[in-house]
């Protein structure tokens, strides 16, 4: 019996639905989903294993115009996406009020098939769907266009379809048993920084990063150590809250997802350190994760 297998990138401006529609596909929260934009860092692999394929999803950072060293390898990870994508999923939001001239022009250079997504056309009318369909056929002329709902689950099924009938034959390149490429620790992570993304006003969420220092795996319970990286002690202060109120609210939050996500009891504890300047520095990128 012949296996498919392939990797499909799904690529678009912050805030398009990204990770709801791939979400959505893999049947598991896999990467982070806030109201806020750009906060898929990491290109996370969700991976969707049945008999006759195998799919590799990989959800890029919203492409955006790189301002500092962080965004320069964000962006490394878009281009490389493009380039090794059997199938590349551009997804636009149907309201899409960005400037996406930069991505259009990524997706014309590329040879991997381009499928339009065309997301949250509950928020339309028809008419408007039609238009915006006639307008991406003349300005990509794509191998296919979708008008879907990633939210309500609305036609995704149809997305799903058309990779599986267009994944090129291969044997599988993860072992089965893999649901993602990512290890736990990498998904404490994620969903501390959701917290801090949906807790937070905008300049808290840029200037954090959150590692976890200890992860010791006991028979009831999960012992989870983390240190959150901050610029300034300014934003320290924010971020611990009058009498550690803030902080608290974080580690709450963040707990119950992640005994959720373990399925297992998890006793979390948080620590605040400023580092200055840490986004330009490439000796912190390094051990963030950043750069190769």
């Amino acid at each position: 019996m012949s296996h498919k297998a392939g990797f499909v990138s799904i690529i678009g401006k912050p805030n398009a639905g990204k990770s709801t529609l791939m979400n959505a596909l893999v049947g598991e929260k896999m990467s982070i989903i806030t109201p806020k934009a750009q906060t898929t860092r990491h290109r996370i692999l969700g991976i969707v294993n049945e008999e006759a394929y195998q799919i590799v999803f990989s959800d890029t950072p919203g492409v955006i115009k790189p301002v500092y060293g962080l965004q320069e390898s964000m962006m490394g990870a878009v281009n490389d996406s493009l380039v090794d994508a059997d199938i590349i999923l551009f997804v636009t939001d149907i309201n899409e009020r960005y400037d996406e001239s930069d991505v259009i022009e990524k997706l014309k250079k590329t040879n991997s098939p381009v499928v339009v997504i065309i997301n949250k056309m509950d928020k339309s009318t028809q008419e408007f769907v039609t238009a915006k369909i006639e307008h991406w056929k003349t300005e990509l002329n794509p191998n296919a266009i979708f008008a879907i709902s990633a939210l309500h689950d609305h036609n995704v099924g149809a997305v799903m379809e058309y990779i599986i009938e267009h994944l090129p034959e291969h044997p599988p390149y993860y072992d089965k048993d893999t649901l993602t490429d990512r290890n736990q620790r990498f998904f404490v992570t994620e969903i501390i920084r959701e917290k801090i993304f949906t807790l937070y006003a905008q300049e808290i969420p840029y200037s954090t990063e959150v590692i976890v220092t200890e992860f010791k795996e006991e028979e009831k319970i999960d012992r989870i150590s983390v240190e959150i990286m901050v610029e300034r002690d300014s934003q320290k202060n924010i971020l611990i809250g009058t009498g550690g109120e803030m902080l608290k609210k974080v580690g709450t939050y963040a707990r119950k997802d992640i005994e959720e996500f373990l399925q297992k009891k998890v006793f979390l504890q948080m620590f605040v350190k400023v580092i200055p300047d840490w986004r330009n520095r490439k000796n912190y990128l390094k051990r963030f994760g950043y750069e190769d």
